[in-house]
């Protein structure tokens, strides 16, 4: 089964057909089902959430509908695609949450195949083997049909891949006509390149192609008009003069430059020594390369390439631009610069973090910074394009050149008297110091600038820069990347800016959307690009779809650039029981964790777990500090994601299991838990309810102590689901009793005393006598609200003396809190002092600072003058910490 997508959809069997016509194709007719067929295809071999297929089918206003008809179409899908492959058809479409998954092979899409073919023609081109190059792109080229899916409507999703696929196949062109101009096909390329002129009026690639190729057929005049009508066209439209390699280029026409006119070959001179490297491609048909701000030791020799003092050339390995939108960074920059501009010569520094945090980008713009330390050039190498080991084909060229220009072998003058050039090569990409060891003897006047993601080990005299997220202060000053005004040569917005950022756009709005991209550049950068594409989003929107972890990190994808492909390069490149210990820790709650947590998940002792995170860390899968050890955000979505793909169901239960257990344990131990350690319990109790851990789910409940997250009625629901299925019956009377609180709370008086009521009979049919005496406590508030003094006294006083016997000092300490209010409308404030003494003596004892800070200030209250005067707040009380209630009788108020 072969599917095609440039061009109209494709769908085509498994087997050709029998009698030798033209295989039908299976493409589905109705067009809501191209548009989920194609999405899948454009992201084949990937899961592609729900949420990014309803978006592609509804982009405006999806149906109340969406999922259910999104489901019936999947089921369609699979018929159709077990019509065209009996056997294995309906299986290559799966679901994997929190969507779909298309499985297809590398040969059996014309997408990947052309994806593969330009790779290896722009290797090719790399390594001057012009033929190859040639060939290669012809092949990729011949797979195009028409534009991508021009038979389907467009989202989203099917948009962006159109627009990233269109550039490719340009630039495939483009390098195909350059393959061929060097091989001398001058003549067959005219009329050709005359059509992609007048198809692209402003690309000056193919013009500069066009006049290259005229002028070697002889027709000077024609190739000056060339430039003629690109320069009208740019400057009547765009306000613009074409490009210094186009200027130079017809300078050269007009000059009759004779090495323009051999194809392949260049001018003689100093430079074209038999030892000299192959000119390149770029050289070869007259293009600039881009250099930026070259330096005084570097010169142009006049046929397009570039020469330095040790007679280099930059065409290829130059440094890539400055990006106008780089910001924050401010004390790693000037870090990474004072090491750059201190390095001696031959001396290595190194950016090193986890994967999207900037670190390319980083080095880059420290790199432009310190031009004028290096003034015999700076160069670029990206150590990630080879097929395996080793360094990426076109490594050679660059570093043969670099290796003469800083004095390596051979390239020293035999008198001696010039020194080596100072240079700066930055090596992006490096996997591991042996990629680097055997370069740094010969590059004896560079400083190397190495950009990895773990420190390359074992290099004398390194010294690194290490990167992490952006920092939150730096998080509230990046508006100016929604807007495209950020960078650091603009300076950051201000607040006349912010005004006209756009609905919503305001830096707490920004600040979330950073939180939840765990202010991550890379994903930062990709959000803002997602509302830049998308005029019907408004911020709100954006953060809205950003809060479902399930789909986050599909809203991170747009065009070429995917965050969750740029984490999964570094997941991969793990060994496998690193995978593995990466995968698991995405079952602790989001926030920062020890050893012993990592062991329970791990199933490992706490030194095995404690080894395990280090070298997690070397990966940079973990973040560490003084503080502990935590999984940035965006690396814990993705091991949920691979955990769910990758992990038997059981592996996975049996490790939330000890998880849950390992945190109900601790959280026994501690007492009170802080605030981000309740919600993390929070997030077990669920866990350990979808895995149907009963027990687990209520004693993590229980562990909350009283602490009330903002979906609480939901978790303790749960709970008391849980407790119901364990037949805990005192479980339920106190998980009744904590709903029946928070009705209370919520102003459901009927419900709450509903709710005690059945804690107070389930507690006694259990024979939990601490727990009934605390379903007491809360029945006696309710008619201590309603103005019952007598009927709160008397449920009040068993209470009480129930709750006195050791180890009940929380219940104790409610109980006596409800007595000092009861104290306080009848019997006075001294009675009532005495009760808040009490509250903070177990308040102490409890070592719970929130109930001590309450009793103290009630104490406090209480020592006050009475407030006079008949408003609200004369008669305002203080009922629990941070809960008040209007009294509507006169009680002596409390002021705070």
């Amino acid at each position: 089964m072969r599917f095609g997508i440039l061009g109209p959809l494709e769908v085509t069997g498994a087997a050709a057909a029998a009698d030798g016509r033209r295989e039908p194709s299976y493409a589905p007719q109705a067009a809501k089902l191209r548009v989920v067929l194609g999405t899948l295809l454009i992201r084949a071999n990937e899961v592609v959430s729900v949420e990014s297929l309803i978006d592609e089918l509804w982009p405006d206003a999806p149906p109340r509908t969406a999922t259910t008809t999104l489901q019936v179409y999947v089921s369609h899908l699979r018929k159709t695609l077990q019509s065209a492959d009996p056997d294995n058809g309906r299986e290559a479409l799966v679901t994997r949450r929190p969507g779909y998954l298309l499985r297809v092979g590398a040969d059996a899409l014309d997408a990947l195949a052309f994806e593969d073919l330009h790779r290896r023609g722009h290797q090719a081109l790399q390594t001057s083997d012009f033929a190859a190059a040639a060939d290669l792109h012809r092949r990729a080229l011949a797979l195009w049909r028409g534009p991508l899916l021009s038979d389907t409507p467009h989202g989203p999703v099917l948009e962006g891949a159109a627009v990233r696929l269109a550039e490719a196949r340009t630039g495939a062109l483009d390098e195909r006509i350059r393959a061929e101009l060097y091989l001398g096909l001058h003549r067959e390329l005219v009329a050709e390149l005359q059509e992609l002129v007048a198809e692209h009026r402003m690309h000056e690639e193919f013009h500069t192609h066009l006049m290259v190729a005229l002028y070697r057929c002889g027709r000077q005049a024609e190739a000056l008009r060339v430039f003629t009508t690109l320069r009208q066209t740019l400057v009547e439209e765009l306000g613009i003069e074409p490009g210094p390699s186009s200027s130079r280029l017809r300078q050269r026409i007009l000059e009759g430059d004779p090495a323009l006119a051999r194809a392949g070959g260049r001018a003689p001179g100093p430079s074209a020594a038999p030892s000299a490297a192959p000119v390149s491609a770029t050289a070869a048909t007259g293009r600039d390369p881009g250099h930026d701000g070259l330096p005084a030791a570097v010169a142009d020799t006049g046929d397009g390439s570039v020469t330095g003092a040790g007679g280099w050339s930059a065409a290829l390995g130059a440094l890539p631009a400055a990006d106008p939108c780089f910001t924050g960074r401010t004390e790693e920059l000037a870090e990474l610069e004072r090491l750059l501009r201190s390095a001696p010569a031959g001396g290595c520094v190194a950016v090193t973090g986890m994967p999207g945090a900037g670190k390319t980008a980083l080095a880059v713009e420290a790199a432009h910074r310190v031009a004028d330390a290096f003034p015999d050039g700076r160069l670029f190498l990206d150590l990630r394009g080879g097929a395996g080991p080793g360094l990426p084909p076109a490594a050679g060229p660059v570093l043969d050149r670099l290796v003469r220009a800083s004095g390596g072998p051979g390239a020293a003058p035999a008198d001696g008297g010039a020194a080596a050039p100072r240079l700066l090569l930055v090596l992006d990409g490096v996997g591991s110091e042996t990629e680097v060891r055997p370069l740094l003897p010969v590059l004896r006047g560079a400083v190397v600038l190495l950009v990895a993601r773990r420190v390359p080990a074992g290099l004398p005299g390194l010294r690194s820069v290490l990167l992490g997220p952006w920092r939150p202060d730096e998080a509230q000053r990046l508006v100016g990347l929604f807007t495209g005004r950020a960078g650091t040569r603009a300076g950051t917005l201000g607040a006349a800016a912010a005004l006209d950022a756009g609905p919503g756009l305001g830096p707490d709005t920004v600040a979330e959307i950073a939180e939840l991209c765990g202010r991550l550049p890379l994903a930062v950068r990709t959000a803002a690009a997602q509302l830049a594409a998308r005029p019907h989003w408004t911020a709100a929107v954006l953060a809205d779809r950003l809060r479902d972890e399930g789909g986050r990190l599909d809203v991170l994808r747009t065009g070429d650039v995917d965050v969750r492909s740029r984490l999964l390069d570094a997941y991969a490149a793990c060994p496998d029981p690193q995978r593995r210990a990466f995968r698991l820790l995405s079952l602790l709650p989001p926030g920062r964790f020890g050893a012993r947590q990592a062991a329970a998940a791990l199933d490992l002792t706490e030194p095995q777990a404690s080894a395990a995170l280090e070298a997690l860390a070397d990966e940079r899968l973990v973040a560490v500090d003084r503080d502990g050890c935590r999984l940035p955000e965006l690396l814990r979505l993705l091991a949920v994601e691979r955990l769910a793909l990758e992990d038997p169901p059981e592996v996975a239960r049996a490790a939330a299991e000890r998880v849950c257990r390992a945190y109900a344990d601790g959280a026994a131990e501690r007492g009170r838990v802080s605030d981000s350690g309740a919600r993390g319990l929070v997030r077990l109790a669920r866990t350990a309810y979808g895995a149907g851990l009963w027990a687990l789910t209520v004693r993590l409940t229980d562990a909350l102590a009283g602490w009330v997250p903002d979906d609480a009625e939901a978790v303790y629901a749960l709970a008391l689901d849980a407790a119901g299925r364990c037949a805990d019956r005192a479980a339920q009377a106190r998980m009744r009793r904590s709903l029946g609180e928070l009705a209370w709370q919520y102003r459901q008086v009927e419900r709450a005393h509903e709710l005690f009521s059945g804690a107070l009979g389930l507690a006694r049919a259990a024979g939990d006598e601490e727990e009934a005496a605390r379903a007491l406590v809360g029945l006696a508030e309710l008619r201590l609200d309603a103005g019952e003094s007598a009927e709160a006294a008397a449920l009040l006083e068993p209470a009480l003396a129930a709750l006195s016997a050791p180890g009940r000092a929380r219940g104790r300490y409610e109980a006596s809190r409800a007595r000092a209010l009861l104290a306080l409308a009848q019997e006075g404030r001294e009675s009532a002092r005495a009760w808040f003494g009490e509250c903070l003596e177990l308040a102490g004892a409890l070592r719970d600072q929130r109930l001590e800070v309450y009793a103290l200030r009630s104490l406090r209250a209480l020592s006050l003058p009475p407030r006079g005067g008949s408003g609200p707040a004369s008669r305002a009380v203080e009922i629990r910490p941070g809960l008040w209630r209007i009294d509507p009788a006169a009680v002596p108020a409390n002021p705070l």
